[in-house]
């Protein structure tokens, strides 16, 4: 195994961190959450991603999202991110999507080979279609609920969506589900954190929160893999 990855090899094992080389991750939103995701894994020897996203890194960026610095601004996040991919591992496979995931493009995602995948997007619609999808499918995944206007990042953890609370999101997808009678567990990511009422429409955060969020996700998705 590659010295790069000796460390990891230590705590896993050699046959587990080769088993993760041939795995292929989808993560759908690669912002502040769904980056250091990313991050994670490619750091913990996957080397087949599928991204998908449709922004650009903005300034406002700047306080969250690890591909975010003055020289990327304005760049595409898939060509950041691919491009930061090879820079940790260049034997990294990586197939990028530039486009906002919906309904219309559910097939196209979808016909790719997918070991696991991380809804990190903010979009409840595409939440929906990815978790429904991912069920129909038995697609192993993970759905981030948000992150946003949270300071603890303690309050964190890896659930299911019927046990979820203080969070406006996941109130919104816990009467999806039932509407729609899914009996399945649905996992997630969530914090117990009441959130904090700031003035305006943007979404105020911090860098420790969404960071965090990434990383209890990695942990998770890299545990789930080493159980099959």
């Amino acid at each position: 195994m590659k010295k790069e990855f000796s460390r990891f090899e230590k705590l896993i094992g050699k046959d587990a961190l080769e088993n993760l080389t041939k795995k292929t991750i989808c993560v759908v939103g690669i912002g502040g959450v769904g980056g250091y995701v990313v991050e994670a894994l490619a750091r913990s020897g996957i080397e087949s991603f599928i991204l998908v996203d449709f922004d650009k890194v903005d300034v406002t960026n700047l306080n969250r999202q690890i591909i975010a610095l003055q020289s990327t601004i304005g760049r595409k996040k898939i060509d950041v991110f691919t491009e930061r991919i090879l820079d940790i591992n260049p034997d990294c496979k990586v197939h990028a999507y530039d486009f906002k995931y919906d309904e219309a493009n559910k097939e196209t995602l979808f016909q790719e080979k997918i070991d696991f995948l991380v809804d990190a997007c903010d979009d409840i619609k595409a939440k929906e279609s990815l978790i429904a999808t991912c069920l129909a499918k038995k697609i192993p995944f993970i759905s981030s609920m948000g992150t946003g206007k949270r300071l603890d990042p303690s309050k964190l953890m890896i659930t299911t969506l019927k046990k979820t609370s203080y969070d406006p999101l996941a109130r919104i997808l816990r009467k999806w589900a039932k509407d729609n009678k899914i009996k399945e567990e649905i996992p997630v990511l969530c914090s117990s954190e009441i959130p904090l009422k700031t003035e305006g429409r943007e979404v105020a955060s911090s860098s420790f929160v969404p960071a965090s969020a990434g990383l209890l996700i990695a942990s998770s998705v890299i545990k789930e893999l080493q159980k099959k």
